[in-house]
């Protein structure tokens, strides 16, 4: 009987990873990036990294123009931008704001059994993540204040092991060193950053509704939408990334896709919620979307924070570019849904840009959402799954 050969995988006919920067140039950009943080930022944390991060950058720079494997430039980067200053802040106990926010709601889900104060008067009584945040601060809360439980380590922790397990195997050192390395994201982990867990859980959601497993992929963006109001516009994108598949299975796969997410996010966030509605409403709505006598921290100079700033009726004004990004962004998910994994990433990536360019209160440390997407895109085949299975079944028949 003659055989008939299976076709080459549509994944596997364009398997040619776009190269990540890595030469002298890129690592001396960094350099005079974190240098330019440490010489005009009022915050103590930001400078200790800045300064110690360039000595880190500028031998990666070295390394790179001496030919050596990426690998070894990234090891040394990330050495010198991620391990040496952290070991230094948390040897002078030093950290963003962030970190302490994280302990105190640990703290407060313990005793109150909401991570959030009743009545908080001034930014920093304010905890504007969703519950599941709290579970970082945990080990502080539980043994107390330390090295080994600044929840900063478990958040970076975390964010690392995601990260790599969401990446194709056997291309994960040389993506998950740069990442790491990558000034946006080096600097959170070594500071500390709430954002870095939410994007990896994102990442993985992705990958796993990238394979058709809707399940597996509400399980992770279940979890991170208990983190982070920012990992909710990851659900409807892997939606119609399963909608995308083979026509038996996507409605399934949807199905349980949606319901593992929302139960999932329902279960770690409606407690705390029911505990203090007020509080809660306060919190994680009002607070960042700058409703509340005070104001957010969170004022880099982008479009929606500068024409709630400076001109009357931005704030509004602001708040309809949001609405009216986000409802572009969900019309091109209904016209042209994502057909991979990688699509998904990117469109999901631009719609967070769009996002933190139009939120009132935001901060260019967001902008790690959309640099870990892209990145986590890049690695990944850029072959259609649908494509894949339909030119598989056919192959067999």
């Amino acid at each position: 009987m003659a055989t008939t050969a299976l076709p080459t995988p549509f994944d596997q006919r364009r398997t040619t990873r776009r190269a990540l920067p890595g030469g002298p140039g890129w690592w001396t950009f960094c350099a005079a990036a974190s240098l330019a943080l440490a010489s005009f930022t009022s915050l103590g944390p930001h400078r200790v990294w800045g300064a110690v991060g360039a000595l880190g950058y500028a031998a990666a720079a070295v390394l790179a123009a001496r030919g050596r494997p990426a690998p070894a430039v990234g090891a040394a980067a990330v050495t010198g931008a991620v391990v040496l200053p952290l070991v230094v802040l948390l040897t002078l106990d030093r950290a963003q704001l962030e970190v302490d926010v994280v302990a105190r709601s640990a703290v407060l889900l313990l005793t109150d059994g909401t991570p959030y104060a009743a009545h908080p008067l001034i930014p920093e009584d304010f905890t504007p993540y969703l519950p599941g945040m709290a579970a970082f601060g945990l080990p502080e809360a539980v043994a107390g204040a330390g090295p080994l439980t600044d929840p900063r380590l478990w958040m970076g922790a975390a964010f690392l092991a995601v990260f790599a397990y969401a990446l194709p195997t056997g291309s994960r050192r040389e993506p998950l060193l740069w990442v790491a390395a990558c000034p946006p994201a080096a600097l959170p982990l070594a500071v500390g950053g709430v954002d870095l867990p939410v994007v990896g859980l994102m990442c993985l959601g992705l990958a796993e509704a990238g394979r058709g497993r809707g399940g597996r992929a509400g399980l992770w963006l279940g979890l991170a939408a208990a983190l982070k109001w920012t990992a909710w516009p990851a659900l409807p994108v892997a939606l119609a990334l399963l909608a995308a598949g083979t026509a038996g299975d996507r409605r399934r796969a949807g199905l349980r896709c949606a319901f593992v997410a929302l139960l999932t996010a329902a279960a770690l966030v409606l407690p705390a919620a029911w505990r203090d509605p007020g509080a809660f409403h306060a919190h994680v709505i009002a607070f960042p979307l700058g409703l509340t006598d005070a104001v957010s921290s969170a004022a880099s100079p982008l479009p929606g924070h500068l024409l709630a700033t400076h001109v009357p009726g931005g704030r509004t004004l602001a708040l309809l570019l949001l609405a009216v990004s986000a409802l572009l962004v969900a019309v091109s998910l209904l016209v042209r849904p994502p057909a991979t994994a990688p699509d998904a990433a990117l469109r999901l990536a631009a719609g967070l840009l769009l996002a933190i360019a139009f939120l009132p209160a935001t901060r260019f440390g967001y902008l790690v959402h959309p640099l870990v997407l892209a990145v986590w895109a890049m690695t990944r085949p850029s072959g259609a799954r649908s494509t894949l299975v339909s030119d598989q079944k056919k192959a067999m028949r």
